[in-house]
């Protein structure tokens, strides 16, 4: 898209201006392919505060970061997900993880899992409902699901999708986890209280402090990685497994690795790595 018919005046130094600001928050790398992308992203921002150009903005978000720096991270923020993906995950947990826990945790019978950029709650949920589906009765199930984004957050906490979302999963799933929409709502699911129970959303920034205290079975942190550079991936891996028991699994996505990094995990194989004693 050239400038001459962009809706607002829009630089080089206004997309450089944005990224670093981006950056400084939260870690993200964003390189120059992102141009369009932050264009298109925050033009309704200006439509809506009544700005005329980017260098406009960039004023106001420097002078009101209370009143816009959240609608800024949310606007720039990239959220793709859905119900069991990268299903090959979900199979090592009940078929390996589960089996582990069930012996080593038979005594306190709880498993504590942490999905780290849970987006708008496809990744807990489906973490919640093949646990439930695999843990005996009378064990406790607790996922904490946190993210960057305040409004996949609130999203992801209402449990409400269009049908369509959850299309792939089996009918026998589909009726036990979740409830049919009626009226006009027909076109749409939302997971049962059971399942919603299981799962508490929080905000969290990655690159600031982590309140959690305790220790995880398992962590999920799928293509959040990706978004980085080297010192913050191992950074962040350093920080993951503190939070990990020994033996914990961190599960990344299928792109991303931990490979030439100087970090406390083994690879297992298909982007899963445990804790070791390091």
């Amino acid at each position: 898209m050239k400038d001459n018919i962009r809706e607002f005046e829009y630089t080089q130094a206004d997309f450089d201006i944005l990224r670093k600001i981006s950056n400084q928050h939260s870690g993200i790398l964003v390189p120059d392919d992102k141009f369009d992308m932050f264009y298109s992203r925050l033009a309704k921002r200006l439509r809506l505060l009544g700005l005329a150009s980017f260098k406009e903005y960039c004023q106001y978000l420097t002078d009101h970061p209370a009143d816009e720096f959240t609608e800024f991270i949310n606007s720039v923020t990239t959220n793709l997900t859905s119900f069991f993906r990268e299903n090959h995950h979900f199979e090592y947990l009940t078929e390996t993880v589960v089996p582990e826990l069930l012996k080593k945790k038979a005594a306190v019978r709880q498993v504590k899992i942490w999905s780290a950029g849970c987006s708008t709650g496809e990744e807990p949920y489906s973490l919640a409902m093949a646990l439930k589906e695999s843990l005996p009765a009378g064990w406790d199930l607790k996922i904490l699901a946190t993210d960057l984004d305040t409004n996949v957050l609130a999203t992801a906490a209402n449990g409400v999708y269009s049908a369509d979302r959850a299309a792939g999963m089996s009918e026998q799933r589909l009726k036990r986890w979740f409830q049919k929409g009626r009226g006009r709502q027909a076109n749409k699911v939302r997971v049962k209280p059971e399942l919603r129970a299981a799962v508490t959303f929080r905000q969290l920034n990655l690159m600031r402090d982590w309140p959690m205290r305790g220790r995880f079975d398992a962590i999920f942190c799928r293509n959040v990685l990706i978004y980085f550079d080297r010192q913050t991936k191992t950074k962040l891996a350093e920080r993951y497994a503190s939070l990990l028991e020994t033996g914990g699994y961190l599960f990344i996505g299928h792109s991303e690795s931990l490979h030439q990094l100087d970090t406390a995990f083994e690879p297992i194989g298909n982007t899963i790595y445990r804790k070791t004693a390091k």
